[in-house]
């Protein structure tokens, strides 16, 4: 019988984790800037980064940015949500702000999607809880992030929970547009009894 333990390795064993990038001062849009940047704002755990809301900017200082590409993980290491948000393509040049961590896996044991999971669930989110600092705006500090203790399933268990979130996010997806229609429907019924 095989044997099914799960494999634990700290975070920065399997993972390349760098800053975002290091803006001087406040983020100045140039609407035909080279660049566009992933802020806070612009990115959720569960619809990704909405890449049409990005401001556009020119590169600040003399670091080469480290631009995003499929299949990064962006961790938010600033602010009360210290959630991972998982890149399945990238439209353009982009960086993220400094309020990140850009994740890129280094161990081919691990799938990027699977990555953002775990660190958007209980087990994960409770470490972070317990290991912010901080009292107004918390943050996660990169030595705490790296001694995560991540479980490594096989490949074929992360693709099976990598489908299984992809499948509850599209149910849930579902079920908020039935609730929005429905709704529409009792307007135009209410506006029928009106008239």
């Amino acid at each position: 019988m095989e044997n099914d333990a799960v494999k634990l390795s700290p975070l920065g064993d399997v993972v390349a984790v760098r800053p975002g990038y290091p803006f001087r001062g406040a983020i100045k849009e140039a609407p035909r800037g080279e660049m566009a940047v992933v802020q806070i704002k612009n990115a959720d755990a569960e619809r990704g980064v909405d890449w049409q809301a990005l401001a556009n900017t020119e590169p600040t200082g003399r670091k080469q940015p480290d631009w995003l590409q499929g299949g990064d993980v962006l961790f938010i290491a600033r602010g009360n949500r210290n959630v991972a948000v998982y890149l399945n393509q990238v439209p353009g040049r982009a960086v993220c702000a400094p309020q990140f961590y850009l994740l890129r896996v280094k161990d081919d044991r691990v799938l990027p999607a699977y990555l953002a999971w775990y660190l958007n669930e209980f087990p994960a989110q409770r470490y972070f809880e317990q290991s912010a600092e901080g009292s107004v705006v918390t943050s996660i500090r990169r030595q705490v992030l790296e001694s995560l203790p991540l479980p490594i399933p096989d490949l074929q268990r992360q693709q099976l929970i990598v489908n299984l979130v992809d499948t509850a996010r599209r149910e849930k997806q579902l079920t908020e547009q039935l609730i929005r229609n429905r709704e529409q429907q009792l307007t135009l019924v209410a506006r029928g009894l009106i008239q």
